[in-house]
């Protein structure tokens, strides 16, 4: 073309333009964060400047749930887009077993994510995108690790769902360790370890779309931070909230600024989707321990529990030319929709799931009315029941499996989950049964069954968190 005409072409836009590179995608995953646990959410006991300033930058949901309330299952939802009955990982891996004693005998989860469910990895590799796990994996040991799941890298990620051993110790934050591609000297972090693995792998992968999970193990227990940081909280917290929990939280929101230094440093952040989310709610009591770790207050009980406190999670988006800044959303979602939104995000099929992208409300649309399902068949350490639950709308119902106890809230007016209006409201609780049950059918969801050697006078586990049935009014 000579130059006068492509000059005259250029002016009147009839050349093709430049394609736009797929976008990055990066999903840093806490482990037990809580809904209220950051600045952002309402927190004022510790600052999270950079998960705030993650926020002002993007969307905040206020009703994003956790498709569990424990980790493994909700994992492998966020990994396929299916909810924990399909994947059969339904209770964290290997779970806790049924007292022979007890009332229902509870079925046990499946010890890995199959091979054949499809991931996110494996989703977005026909579209040329490099995959990373950096971080806890727990969805299954040795031939089930995330390079057997799509992944082209692993670091830190294997069968365990807790930090990993010590040398003589147990568990521990801090090395000397050896994990998949991460050795920690005495005394390093680990939180930092992985922090600096994934600002590495986005270094490196400036010429390609890549999508990095960066999945940590903070603030799991055991509860573990710099002494330094735990003696500052420790003078100012005056029994207001837990001084290592705290230190553990901000040590998350660092990693958080250090992850958007790197995309930053990339000279990609304008075509980068970066997403913030935990795996749970905040851990209320574990076992029989009397601490509490956290208050997920105005909502309900904790991880391991079906009432809010346990599956409403925090939820942040930035995603520059699509979210806008400071945008808060309102519409309830869940982790199975994470998969559809990076496929749609990546131009590829999300295939057979039960989520929906997410990208409408970050465009700032709407979703189709849909009802969001969970089914928890296991007794927690936490405290908490057997059970299932359906959320439509501002209405929750729950049924318990060990009595088929049902309770219903308004979330809209009681998001605290304490006024039962399941005598109240008949017609809506039949209806929204109607449809729990309807799921769970179609989806193959396996249910307890009752135990003929029950006890009647079984006490229970008395764990710590269990909570007292909501009486109906």
């Amino acid at each position: 073309m000579k130059r006068r005409t492509f000059l005259a072409a250029a002016t009147a836009g009839l050349l093709p333009a430049a394609a736009k590179p797929s976008p990055n995608i990066v999903l840093i995953l806490a482990d037990d964060l809580g809904w209220s646990d950051i600045g952002c959410y309402g927190n004022r006991d510790i600052a999270t400047p950079n998960l705030d300033r993650l926020a002002a930058q993007g969307a905040r949901f206020t009703q994003a749930y956790a498709a569990c309330p424990v980790c493994s299952p909700t994992r492998g939802s966020i990994m396929t887009g299916r909810y924990p009955v399909r994947t059969g990982v339904t209770d964290w891996i290997p779970g806790r077993q049924s007292d022979p004693k007890g009332p229902i005998v509870t079925p046990h989860t499946a010890d890995q994510l199959k091979l054949e469910d499809r991931t996110i990895a494996e989703c977005l590799k026909p579209a040329g995108y490099r995959n990373a796990s950096v971080g806890k994996w727990h969805l299954g040991g040795d031939g089930f690790l995330p390079t057997d799941q799509g992944f082209d890298l692993n670091i830190g990620g294997n069968h365990r769902g807790s930090p990993p051993p010590s040398g003589k110790l147990g568990s521990s934050y801090f090395g000397p360790f050896d994990l998949p591609n991460l050795k920690a000297g005495p005394g390093e972090f680990i939180t930092e370890k992985l922090s600096e693995a994934a600002s590495s792998f986005i270094a490196q992968n400036r010429a390609n779309p890549y999508f990095l999970y960066l999945a940590h193990y903070t603030v799991h227990i055991p509860l573990q931070a710099h002494q330094e940081d735990i003696a500052r909280h420790r003078a100012r917290a005056n029994g207001r909230y837990n001084p290592i929990y705290a230190a553990m939280r901000e040590s998350m929101d660092q990693s958080v600024g250090r992850v958007m230094e790197a995309v930053e440093k990339s000279g990609a952040a304008d075509n980068t989707l970066l997403m913030f989310f935990s795996d749970n709610g905040g851990l209320r009591y574990e076992g029989k321990s009397p601490s509490a770790v956290t208050d997920n207050a105005p909502l309900r009980a904790g991880k391991g529990h079906l009432y809010e406190g346990g599956i409403r999670e925090p939820l942040i988006v930035r995603y520059p030319g699509v979210a806008k800044p400071g945008t808060v959303i309102d519409a309830p979602v869940c982790s199975v929709d994470f998969l559809p939104t990076f496929a749609e995000m990546a131009g590829q099929q999300p295939g057979d799931v039960d989520g929906v992208s997410l990208l409408p409300l970050l465009r700032g649309g709407r979703l189709k009315p849909r009802p969001l399902f969970w089914h928890y068949p296991h007794y927690s350490n936490q405290g908490g029941a057997p059970g299932s639950a359906i959320r439509e709308g501002n209405w929750k119902l729950i049924e318990f499996h060990a009595d088929s106890r049902r309770e219903l809230f308004n979330l809209a007016d009681d998001p605290g989950e304490h006024r039962n209006l399941i005598r109240r409201q008949p017609k809506i609780a039949g209806q929204l049964y109607a449809k729990l049950d309807a799921w769970r059918k179609a989806s193959g969801a396996i249910m307890p069954t009752r135990n003929p050697n029950a006890d009647p006078a079984w006490p229970g586990f008395q764990l710590t968190g269990e909570e007292k049935p909501t009486p109906p009014e």
